[in-house]
């Protein structure tokens, strides 16, 4: 019989494994939570856990036990009142009210709270983000040496036992005893052959000395055959691995936002908290993921993520700038053939009176062929501009590719977030 000890280590005092399992059993439960967190809380207060509490209705367990009535032997440790054939009282009754997760008001019974505990900030991020993804995200060609692939490449006689081949070994083992023992055997069966010959002879002509050379020859290849070992270091073989270099799935988010002064500080405070989430959404899932910002007015520049987050910049507004600004970026840092390529875009809708038209040509013509996905955001809780109704004319020449959603307040940053990133069944 074979026995399998799971020696990998938890936490102290905790038990990873039974985590994992209880985490996936109430995931629904815990869900919930967590989205009625995101609403409370701040997009900046999103890197710490949170305490879910989960009913204590839904985490009862079905329990046997013996109904009433009947004849049973009960042992009750410390009894000093009742003896052998005592009758005992039924219960009242009065006593047992309110059952687990019966709390209503009253005034007897008991009740149970319901059971809390805290999730840690990676299971809270994990739990954010479920279901979530960049979409159409492709592999590109290889663009470095820095994304390998470990493949087996042959075999060796040199490795670490977690990379033995146990066939081949076996098989060299096999060969080996052949190659080994056969010129053995077949001296053994020209020993034995020669014994045969020998006892057969007549008495007069038997040569006892001759019969007792063949016995002690043939008790030799016996013992030469046996010890030859079953398995020897020499038939070990090891898988040997190289390193094969892969596509590369990495990718480029532009970070476009609208900082002119039509957007007033609650606007940008909300496409302030709609891109941290997407930083942190990018962080917690994608190694190979850079990030590219923009700010624009009727200027657009490149800045740096502290730069974009809170610099007070502000004037009138061209979008275009800022999609010019992203594509002459991508002509010289990020290939289409190697760069899975993304924009956000945040803005209130307002644009210069002839702008909206260039910028409904600029993605049509140049930038959309490009790019992967383009999902823009309108902080408005007023009627739509002419920004908005252009774009939906590219949502038309790219509904897989292009999306647009409206957010009124803080608490549709989420949900918006959400329907944007959703992932998809189908990948093209």
């Amino acid at each position: 019989m074979t026995y399998f000890i799971d020696r990998r280590p938890n936490a102290k005092h905790k038990s990873a494994v039974n985590r994992q399992r209880f985490l996936e059993r109430y995931r629904k439960h815990i869900k919930r939570s967590v989205e009625e967190a995101v609403n409370r809380r701040s997009i900046t207060d999103m890197e710490r856990g949170e305490n879910v509490s989960i009913p204590a209705k839904d985490i009862s367990e079905p329990v046997f036990q013996h109904g009433p009535g009947g004849a049973r032997n009960i042992v009750s440790p410390g009894n000093k009142e009742f003896v052998a054939g005592d009758k005992i009282r039924r219960p009242s009754g009065q006593g047992g009210g309110g059952g687990a997760g019966e709390g209503g008001p009253s005034n007897q019974g008991e009740g149970v709270d319901e059971f809390a505990f805290t999730l840690s900030r990676e299971e809270f991020l994990e739990f954010v983000f479920d279901g979530l993804e960049l979409p159409h995200l492709q592999r590109k060609p290889l663009k470095s040496l820095e994304e390998v692939k470990m493949v087996r490449a042959g075999l060796s006689r040199d490795g670490v036992p977690s990379r033995i081949s146990i066939t081949r070994s076996m098989r060299e083992a096999y060969a080996r005893r052949i190659a080994m023992r056969a010129p053995i055997k077949r001296a053994l069966r020209e020993a034995i052959d020669a014994l045969e010959a020998e006892e057969r002879k007549d008495t007069v002509l038997r040569n006892p000395t001759r019969i007792a050379e063949l016995k002690a020859e043939i008790e030799r290849l016996e013992k030469r055959i046996a010890g030859v070992p079953f398995i020897d270091t020499y038939d070990l073989r090891y898988h040997q691995l190289s390193a094969q270099p892969q596509p590369s799935n990495q990718a480029v988010m532009f970070c476009v936002m609208d900082v002119s002064g039509s957007m007033t500080q609650n606007h940008k405070d909300i496409a302030k908290r709609f891109f941290l989430l997407l930083y942190l959404f990018l962080e917690k899932h994608y190694e190979k993921v850079e990030l590219v910002f923009v700010r624009h007015h009727t200027a657009a520049r490149e800045v740096s993520e502290e730069e974009f987050f809170y610099s007070r910049e502000t004037g009138g507004t061209i979008v275009s700038s800022a999609l010019n600004l992203v594509n002459k970026i991508i002509e010289k840092r990020y290939p289409v053939g190697q760069w899975n390529l993304y924009v956000a875009q945040a803005s209130d809708g307002d644009n210069w009176d002839d702008d909206s038209n260039i910028c409904r040509d600029l993605l049509v013509k140049q930038l959309m062929p490009q790019l992967q996905y383009y999902a823009y955001v309108e902080i408005t809780p007023h009627d739509h501009q002419s920004l908005w109704h252009e774009y939906e004319s590219v949502v038309k020449e790219f509904p897989e590719r292009f999306a647009m959603r409206q957010i009124v307040e803080a608490g549709d940053i989420y949900p918006v977030f959400r329907e944007l990133f959703k992932r998809r069944l189908s990948q093209s």
